[in-house]
């Protein structure tokens, strides 16, 4: 009789330090999952801040009437695609994450185009309103690149603790992601431009 009352102790202790360490596991599993949202959602609104500078660079330049039209067009289109290609947080994945890429990378390069075509322009170069918002969208530029480093970082934190033992056992019983996507760069991206004077 003592001996199978103190292995029901024995067990109970054994199931409650089980459920303890679950419990645990899983609150820190959510709280590393909501910073990843958090810091996907950062990205996200300095993306929309270079969607919303787009119009009013756009509009500036079509002032200029002799300006190349399908460079203005290619700018246009790219932000369209770009405005579509949308992320759900929690459902995010590595190919849902290339494709957001692929068309915010598509959408720079037009933009890219276009500030060279505005070399061409001495007049358009000297507009105010256009100089500063070349200089709002270079700082959006670098903030991009900074919320999408932290992201990084935040999606690396949840990775490594989702896939370490014994961490991964609950990860697959909680229905869990396993891991979180990262950016990478953008493709020729690891080739130096070459500067010819």
């Amino acid at each position: 009789m003592k001996k199978s009352i103190i292995v029901l102790i024995v067990l109970g202790i054994i199931v409650i330090a089980a459920f303890m360490q679950g419990k645990n596991v899983y609150n820190k599993l959510i709280v590393m999952d909501e910073s990843v949202q958090s810091a996907w959602s950062q990205v996200e609104n300095q993306y929309q801040r270079r969607m919303d500078l787009i119009p009013n660079l756009v509009n500036t330049v079509k002032g200029y009437a002799d300006f190349e039209q399908e460079t203005l067009t290619g700018v246009i289109e790219a932000r369209a695609k770009a405005t579509q290609t949308q992320i759900n947080a929690g459902e995010m994945n590595a190919e849902s994450l290339q494709k957001f890429q692929e068309s915010q990378a598509e959408l720079g390069s037009a933009l890219q185009r276009l500030m060279v075509v505005v070399e061409r322009y001495p007049d358009l170069k000297a507009n105010q309103n256009f100089l500063e918002l070349q200089a709002q969208l270079e700082g959006t530029e670098n903030r991009i690149s900074v919320e999408r480093g932290r992201f990084n970082e935040t999606a690396q934190g949840y990775n490594t603790y989702a896939r370490s033992f014994p961490t991964n056992l609950f990860v697959g019983i909680f229905g869990l992601d396993k891991t979180k996507a990262y950016f990478s760069n953008d493709p020729g991206a690891e080739k130096a431009p070459v500067v010819q004077f």
